[in-house]
């Protein structure tokens, strides 16, 4: 049975809500000198991973949705098929960012119904800078959280609204990851035939970067799970930016068996 708007509104709400209080988790772990451990794919794991996936569970299974995140044990594909929606999350994106404290790590959130991404929730701790889309996907926002705020639906209400750039003036702007700046990428940027620069950020923020027209476009040629993904598509979706696979030029598609998105281009 499809939502109607205001139900997704108030789902909106009740994640914007989550995202920021899970940022608020992670900042009390970053504060302190913590332990890091490596999961089995040889990936970091901190208690602020932990500790924020506790209490955006602790939010979303209230909304009767499903989830996949990061940190929560896989539900079999057998029983994934079925869903006509869920919610896909990251509670930490940037684990290495956070691990070297440059502060460019995030909280990803987003609802995705039959594969495609509707809501985007992005948080940034260290800035407090929340991106997020409107409750029908059409527009994307961004809003700097102020410690005393009580009513969260206030931000709807007084964020602003982002638009990616329209200028097609030299250089062309190309984010590129901190880590990943592989020969595939160095190929892809030297195939430009304008003058191009390079803006380099970590976790979710490259999608950002793109959608509020900082940069032109996001390669991505290594590899990202769907809950990397996920928010910063329905952010970039929203104001008109296609987050698509390289081989097919066709967007990406969520809840997939294999969890593992393909490489993929965003502009």
């Amino acid at each position: 049975m499809p939502l109607k708007e205001k139900e997704v509104k108030e789902l909106l709400i009740t994640a914007i809500k989550a995202a920021i209080l899970a940022g608020k988790e992670i900042m009390e772990v970053y504060a302190t000198d913590f332990n890091v451990e490596q999961k089995g794919d040889d990936s970091p794991l901190t208690l602020a991973d932990k500790n924020a996936n506790e209490v955006i569970n602790s939010f979303l299974l209230k909304t009767n949705i499903p989830i996949i995140s990061e940190e929560n044990r896989q539900t079999d594909y057998q029983i994934r098929k079925n869903w006509e929606q869920c919610w896909i999350v990251d509670p930490l994106d940037g684990t290495k960012e956070f691990i070297k404290r440059n502060g460019e790590f995030t909280v990803n959130i987003a609802l995705v119904k039959n594969g495609i991404p509707l809501l985007g929730i992005i948080y940034v701790p260290v800035s407090k800078e929340l991106y997020f889309t409107n409750s029908v996907g059409t527009k994307s926002f961004k809003y700097v959280v102020d410690d005393t705020l009580e009513h969260y639906r206030y931000i709807l209400d007084n964020a602003e609204e982002i638009h990616p750039t329209t200028s097609k003036q030299p250089p062309i702007k190309v984010v590129g990851s901190r880590s990943h700046l592989n020969e595939d990428t160095k190929n892809f940027i030297a195939s430009l035939t304008e003058e191009t620069e390079i803006v380099s950020k970590g976790s979710s923020l490259k999608f950002c970067l793109v959608a509020e027209g900082k940069a032109h476009v996001y390669p991505r040629f290594a590899p990202t799970m769907e809950w990397d993904t996920a928010a910063g598509h329905a952010i970039c979706k929203a104001v008109g930016v296609d987050v698509v696979k390289t081989k097919t030029g066709k967007p990406l598609k969520y809840n997939k068996e294999d969890l593992l998105n393909p490489y993929f281009l965003v502009q």
